[in-house]
């Protein structure tokens, strides 16, 4: 194989790559889709409404009533750096601390203790709380994060009954999807 021959290989493939990873990174996520006999959730992504701050946009998702038993959308985001490197988020003192409540209104109260959670590899913590402020349309919340070393993901989900703790397990469930795995190991750069 000649030297010309050689590069083209190397460049054609490299331009393949960017090609099929422009694509992906492009592509807006597909709804997750329930089974046939519609006992999962569909998430739909939307549009991030908040204005950019220093976290930058994130991601949102939305669940219908019809498919979660009440509305729920879910904010996502990283903050790298962000977060405690030898206990991660441990406490609801750091989850408070860390959490991307103030999103969905500046009033809110717990509704009780949080809990730990897993999202596949990484540990963190969920907490419910009833949204009282006015200008939300939400009527409870879960403030969910995790960690992968120093860099955490928190998941905010706004919803529309005062019982948050009925679709906590929907919110994990998604959260453990591959969607959610795949944006998170390349935010991450994992």
């Amino acid at each position: 194989m000649t030297k010309l021959h050689a590069f083209l290989a190397v460049a054609v493939t490299i331009i393949a790559a960017a090609a099929g990873y422009a694509a992906f990174v492009i592509a807006p996520a597909p709804a997750l889709h329930g089974t046939a006999t519609g006992n999962r959730p569909v998430w739909t992504e939307v549009k991030w409404p908040f204005p950019i701050d220093q976290w930058g946009l994130g991601r949102a998702f939305r669940c219908k009533a019809a498919d979660c038993g009440n509305e729920v959308t879910l904010y996502l985001r990283a903050k790298i750096g962000f977060c405690n490197c030898t206990t991660g988020v441990a406490d609801d003192e750091h989850l408070d601390r860390i959490g991307d409540l103030d999103l969905l209104s500046a009033e809110s109260s717990a509704l009780g203790p949080g809990w730990s959670i897993a999202v596949r590899w990484m540990k963190g913590r969920s907490r419910a709380y009833a949204i009282t402020g006015r200008g939300s349309s939400a009527r409870s919340a879960l403030s969910i994060a995790f960690n992968d070393r120093c860099d955490v993901i928190v998941a905010t989900s706004a919803i529309g009954s005062d019982e948050p703790s009925e679709q906590a397990g929907a919110v994990l469930e998604f959260l453990n999807s591959d969607l959610i795995l795949h944006w998170a190991e390349k935010t991450l750069g994992l």
